[in-house]
C-alpha cells in the first residue's frame, strides 16, 4: 500500500522489502495502533499537568502532607492471559474454572516514599465501602493527606461528601478529581498492571482464596519493598525532582 501511494505521490517506484528499511532510517515503526478516548479534554489535561499537579506538590510541602494516589482494581478468579514463551504451533493452555467471581480491592500509593495501601470489599464497590478505604487511609497517618481520586461515580455521593467535608474542615482530607478518562495520570494503574502480571498472568485459581493469596502476597512485597512502588511513579518523582 505504501509502494502504491509513492508511486501515485511521486512517480517513483520502491521495491516493498527495501521500504522496511526506508521507512526505519526515517525514525518510523511498526506499531499496533491503540484506542483514545474521543472525551478526552486537553484543556483540563494541560491544566493539571500545567497548574494543578505543580499546586498539589507545592501544598504538601507547605503542609508536611502525603500524596496518595488511589484507585480501585478486580482480579478474575478465571485468571488471566498474556503472552509467554512456547514450542512453535503449540500455544499454552491455561485450565480455568470459569468462576465469574472477582477480588475487589481499594488501593492507594504515596508519592513521596512508596506506601502501598489496601483494602479488600466483599461487596460491589459504592460509596460505603469506599468511605471505609478513606477511614482506612486516615488511620495510617498523623498528618494531612492530600488525595488523588478519578471520576468514578462513588467517590462522591451523600455518604462520601459529607464525609470528605467533615475532613477537608479538620485538617485531615483534601482530594483532588483527576481529568476525564486520563488513568496515565494516576501511577497506581502501573501497579496494577505489574500486579496481574506477576499475580494472575496465565495462572490456574481452582478457589477464591487460591486468587487471594497470589494476590495478597504480590501486595505484601511492595508493602516491604518501596522500590516496587516507586518505580511506577519515576517519571513523575523527577519532573518534580525527587530522586
Amino acid at each position: 500500500m505504501i509502494a502504491e501511494v509513492i508511486f501515485r505521490e511521486f512517480h517513483v517506484t520502491y521495491n516493498p522489502r527495501y521500504l522496511c528499511s526506508l521507512l526505519k532510517q526515517i525514525g518510523l515503526s511498526y506499531q499496533k495502533a491503540a484506542f483514545v478516548s474521543d472525551h478526552l479534554d486537553a484543556e483540563k489535561r494541560k491544566q493539571w499537568v500545567e497548574v494543578t499537579w505543580p499546586s498539589i506538590l507545592k501544598e504538601a510541602k507547605n503542609n508536611n502532607a502525603v500524596i496518595l494516589f488511589c484507585d480501585e482494581v478486580s482480579f478474575a478468579q478465571w485468571g488471566s492471559l498474556s503472552r509467554t514463551w512456547a514450542p512453535r504451533g503449540k500455544q499454552p493452555k491455561i485450565k480455568t474454572t470459569g468462576i465469574r467471581k472477582g477480588l475487589k480491592m481499594f488501593g492507594a500509593i504515596e508519592f513521596f516514599n512508596g506506601d502501598f495501601h489496601f483494602m479488600e470489599t466483599p461487596d460491589k464497590f459504592n460509596g460505603q465501602s469506599y468511605t471505609e478505604f478513606l477511614k482506612h487511609l486516615l488511620n495510617q497517618y498523623d498528618r494531612p493527606i492530600i488525595l488523588i481520586e478519578d471520576g468514578a461515580k462513588y467517590h462522591g455521593g451523600k455518604i462520601v461528601n459529607p464525609f470528605k467535608q467533615k475532613m477537608k474542615e479538620e485538617g485531615r482530607l483534601l482530594v483532588y478529581r483527576l481529568p476525564s478518562y486520563s488513568p496515565d495520570y494516576n501511577p497506581i494503574e502501573k501497579l496494577w498492571k505489574n500486579t496481574k502480571r506477576n499475580a494472575t498472568h496465565c495462572k490456574y485459581f481452582p478457589t477464591f482464596e487460591h486468587l487471594k493469596s497470589a494476590v495478597i502476597s504480590t501486595f505484601k512485597k511492595y508493602m516491604n519493598n518501596a522500590i516496587m512502588v516507586i518505580c511506577v511513579m519515576k517519571q513523575l518523582r523527577e519532573d518534580a525532582g525527587i530522586l
